[in-house]
């Protein structure tokens, strides 16, 4: 696998990560009991983005040499994924 192959996969991960740590630790106007006048009571109080994204580079960074480690020890191949599937073999 080439290192741009490899930087792509990394940023797929990345990308998804970001959805799965976006909603920790989120509080809404209206659980805050700070609502502001004109705008949606779910909008958020603070979005603690800088935070966010150090712990998504975290997340990924881990998932990413998870899966780094099953591809380069061949622990998962091809032909076992589409029996777990249920394709015919």
């Amino acid at each position: 696998m080439s290192i741009f192959t490899a930087l792509a996969i990394y940023f797929v991960i990345w990308w998804i990560s970001l959805f799965l740590v976006l909603p920790w630790g989120v509080r809404s106007q209206d659980e805050s009991g700070e609502v502001v006048p004109g705008t949606d009571p779910g909008a958020p109080v603070l979005t603690n983005l800088l935070r966010k994204l150090v712990w998504t580079t975290i997340v990924a960074t881990v998932i990413f040499a998870a899966w780094f480690m099953v591809y380069v020890n061949q622990l998962v191949t091809v032909d076992q994924l589409a029996r777990w599937l249920g394709f015919p073999g």
